[in-house]
């Protein structure tokens, strides 16, 4: 049972910092959006922290890309803003934050206006 117990406590410790993507909120017509997104991520400092936002297409190509130039360790969560990214032939996009050593966060999926 303890050795169970160690397993879980080291497994469970690989996923405590990943970025997560809490809200989406989007805007926008005619093909050009709006995003701000909103991201939890226990950034440590300058070696830890969320670098980057990206809006993807079904396919996984990367549309945007909203860089975060410094860590936010004592503003959780955040949310940052990408304006006047062009779509066009899509009604849904998918969002993933990246941090400097955990990598991407799961997908986040949002329908266009």
């Amino acid at each position: 049972m303890k050795k169970l117990f160690l397993i879980l406590l080291m497994l469970s410790g690989l996923y405590a910092n990943v970025a997560t993507v809490e809200d989406v909120q989007v805007s926008g017509s005619n093909g050009v959006y709006n995003f701000a997104v909103k991201i939890l991520h226990e950034d440590s400092g300058w070696k830890h922290y969320v670098n980057r936002y990206e809006v993807l297409d079904s396919k996984g190509n990367i549309l945007a890309t909203r860089t975060l130039w410094h860590p936010h360790e004592h503003e959780q969560p955040f949310t940052r803003s990408l304006s006047g990214v062009k779509i066009s032939g899509m009604k849904t996009v998918w969002i993933r934050a990246n941090d400097s050593v955990d990598g991407y966060s799961e997908l986040y999926e949002i329908t266009l206006p």
